[in-house]
């Protein structure tokens, strides 16, 4: 069984109840329990505000996963420690954004992730992330 972490950066902790018109009704646990329901795998859930635990966690995920999905929230458009740290990574990872950023205010429209990662799923909702694991699955497997 494929083993995956789900990694949620500054502010998602607050999905569901921050702007729902912008990122769904829908929590991360709520996620995370569809995830595991529709999905043969072992997820792990991590969710951090600090930008370094981020990057610890990112670090270390070579020796512990098989692939990694990230949305990282603000710190997709700020950290290059975090691109860094993607970067170094030998498992598939893949980048999601709940919203369309291009079609947000014009700071969000860079992603300093996008180029390091495997792929993106971007602007899809929260629906992205079973796309962003079906996509993980198949780099995993295939």
């Amino acid at each position: 069984m494929p083993k995956i972490l789900l990694i949620h950066g500054p502010n998602l902790n607050l999905l569901g109840k921050r702007a729902p018109e912008i990122y769904g009704s829908k929590t991360a646990v709520d996620l995370y329990e569809e995830l595991c329901a529709q999905y043969p795998v072992k997820i792990t859930y991590i969710q951090s505000n600090i930008e370094s635990d981020l990057v610890t966690i990112v670090q270390s995920a070579n020796w512990q996963y098989d692939g990694v999905l990230i949305n990282a929230g603000a710190f997709s458009h700020t950290s290059v420690a975090l691109a860094d740290a993607i970067a170094s990574l030998s498992i598939p990872i893949i980048n999601i954004h709940i919203s369309n950023i291009e079609q947000r205010e014009a700071f969000r429209h860079q992603d300093l992730l996008q180029a390091v990662c495997s792929g993106s799923i971007v602007g899809l909702g929260t629906d992205g992330y079973a796309l962003a694991l079906e996509c993980l699955l198949d780099l995993i497997n295939p």
